[in-house]
This record gives structure tokens, sequence and C-alpha cells, in this order.
């Protein structure tokens, strides 16, 4: 199979690329490289080194004989987008070229503009390609499980079927999203699931909860094959400053109580979704949603896991949410579609105890003790304030 992974130079793009081009699949990558633009606009950097894509494609040749393609372009340029796709013709594109945190889209205007740009002109420029190119072109979508927010009942896997004054259909599940980002992500969705309805595409968006590890086979086997650990208060995920906040002998930071709720996923486990999805494509008009995480916590008790796992003394510091938020609330999410393909998840306290503890401590000298601080609110001082249900 001929699989185009754009956004391939990112946490997940790179080594969901190895893991397909290692399972005899013919890969290419696209990139624009703003991730480490990012890094530079907020000065901050990955905690593992990480190395130019040159760099990252030979090893990658020399490790396992097999050869990447690699396109240079902003998925926003329409003609560049159709081009790379008429030039490559893949069977699948996976699509991760997307800016990816919540905390970057809330800045300010400016950054959510670019966030809501970026995301939704490039994601509607990939399916007009897919459109005239090949409609029977495969679309797996990096989605995420903020779309649909901390609702009062199960989350569904991407549908919902609703009974209203003694009428029933099956609707997109209903979206709360709590950020600039997350919105553009459901916008996203509503228009894959709209060109599938018109134009007979197949497409998978994928739900995806928070990911967390750094380590895959693949990217284990040569140090220049590495991929991004974010820990800065932008880009970095909870788990991975617990991670570092233990191994240095901080305080774990819990934002307010700790009751926040989400599905976590290893990032083993997310390279495999994507090639199971691949493998096992939509069918023509279909759009296909599948809730990717195998794990759900608190984070009070991702911190407790951290703390139990963590040979050393760790304690816990609560600071104020800076996001607008529920604090306590239910959140049970349904699961099943990849787990039916073949997924079998690992185990979030396995990880750590294999893998993140070592690398935070192989790496700590390079830690940004300050970019780990909350610097962005989600309500700025001169909005209104309200209590929270």
């Amino acid at each position: 199979m001929r699989i185009l992974v754009l956004g391939g130079d990112g946490y997940l793009g790179w080594p969901t690329a190895l893991h397909l081009s290692d399972r005899g699949h013919e890969v290419a990558v696209a990139d624009n490289y703003a991730r480490r633009a990012y890094d530079h606009e907020m000065g901050v950097q990955s905690l593992v080194p990480i190395e130019p894509m040159q760099v990252r494609l030979e090893a990658w040749r020399q490790v396992s004989g097999k050869t990447i393609k690699s396109y240079y372009g902003d998925l926003v340029d329409g003609d560049f987008t159709v081009e790379m796709i008429r030039d490559f013709r893949p069977d699948t594109i996976v699509h991760f070229a997307e800016q990816r945190a919540a905390p970057y889209s809330m800045i300010d205007r400016r950054h959510a503009v670019y966030t809501q740009q970026n995301n939704v002109v490039g994601n509607l420029n990939v399916l007009f390609a897919i459109q005239e190119v090949d409609p029977d072109i495969h679309l797996v979508k990096l989605g995420t499980m903020g779309e649909y927010g901390t609702p009062n009942i199960d989350i569904e896997e991407g549908w919902l079927e609703v009974t209203h004054k003694g009428r029933t259909d099956r609707v997109l599940y209903p979206k709360k999203p709590g950020s600039f980002y997350h919105l553009s992500k459901v916008h996203d969705s509503h228009n894959i699931e709209f060109a599938c309805r018109i134009w007979g595409l197949r497409a998978t968006d994928l739900n995806q909860g928070v990911v967390y590890g750094q380590e895959t086979p693949q990217t284990a086997l040569d140090t220049r094959l590495a991929t991004r650990f974010d820990y800065d208060a932008i880009f970095g995920t909870v788990l991975n400053r617990f991670v570092i906040q233990a191994v240095l002998g901080h305080p774990l930071t819990v934002y307010g109580t700790g009751g926040q709720t989400r599905g976590l996923i290893d990032i083993r486990d997310t390279v495999e979704c994507i090639r199971l999805a691949s493998e096992n494509p939509a069918e023509p008009g279909e759009f296909r949603v599948f809730n990717q995480i195998t794990e759900s916590f608190s984070v009070e008790e991702i911190a407790k896991v951290v703390a139990n796992s963590f040979e050393g003394e760790v304690s816990v510091e609560h600071l104020d949410n800076p996001r607008v938020e529920q604090q306590e609330h239910y959140y049970n999410v349904v699961h099943t579609g990849l787990v039916e393909l073949g997924l079998e998840p690992h185990l979030l306290s396995n990880t750590l105890i294999e893998s993140l503890f070592g690398v935070a401590d192989k790496y700590k000298d390079r830690v940004d003790l300050a970019a780990m601080l909350p610097t962005v609110k989600w309500r700025s001082a001169s909005s209104p304030m309200r209590t929270e249900a």
C-alpha cells in the first residue's frame, strides 16, 4: 500500500511513517516544519534532541534498507497539495499536519485565527485534492477526544442515535470543544463527513486521547530516529510534565482539583491504530469514527500513577486552573472499533517503568523549569467572569 503521511516530521507523524514503512508499506512524508518554528517562537525545545528530516530519512535507510520519500510544502497552498498527491498517488493519506496545542490556540486572537486557518483550510485542501486526483483514496484523519468535551452521557464513536418526538435518526455526536484548537478539529470532522456524503469519499476520523511515550520499536533502533518529548506548558502533556517533575524531585503540579478526566493512549498503540485503520479502509461514502484511547484517568489519578511508579519520594501541588473546564464530571467513552480490528493495548504504568522515567533522567539537563509554568489563561483579565456550574 502507498501511504502519504502529512505532518511526517511531528511527534506522531514521524514514528507513524517508520512503523508503516517497517510493515512493508511504501511511505512518503510531507511537512512544512512549522512545529519546529513554534519551538523558536515559544523559546522551548523537545526534551529529547531531534534530527533534521534528511538526517532522519538517511538513518532509516541505513538501519532498515527502506526509503521514505519526502515533500516540503504547506497544505494551506492548495496547488501544492494537489500536485503532491498527484505525484505520489497514495492509496491512503494519514493527516497529522495541524497545529495541535490547545494553549497555543488560546494565547490571543492572532494564534486562534492562525490555528483555525491553518487547520481548517489545510484539511479542506486535502479533501478537494482527493476529490480531484482520486476519490478512492482513503483519508485517515487525526481528530481528538477534545471535540466531544465532557458530556453527561456516554461518548459514542462519532455518531449518536436520537429519538425526538417519536422519530429516530442517526446524527453526528454533539460536540462541545474546550479551545479554539479543538473547535478547528470539529470543523474538520464536519467538513470530512460532508465530503464523504456528497462526493462519496472514504474517511476514518480518529478521535485520539492524550498520547504518552517517546519510543516505538522503530525509533529505538538509532538515536537519530528519535521523536519529540514535549513537556512545556504550551505543547507538553500533563503526563510528560509529571514525569520530569518526579525525576527532578519537584512537586507534580495539578491544575485545579485534578478531577478532569481524559482518555490516554501509548504512542506504540497510536502508530498501530494508524496501521489498522489504513489496512482496513472505510467504504466509499463512509465517514467512520474511532475513539482512539485505551484507558481513562483523571489528572489526580495520573499523578498517583506517576508517584507510585517512581522509586523516589513524590509530592503533589495544586495550582489554579488556567483553563475554563469542568473539574469534576462524568466521562465514559466507547472505544471498541480499533480493538475489534486487532489492537492489543499497552498499559500506562508499564510504559512509565519501561521508558519515560529513563528518558527524562537521561536528558534532565535540557529541562527549562520556567517552560512548565502555565502562562496562557483561557479567560483574559478583561473577560466577564461567571460562576461555573
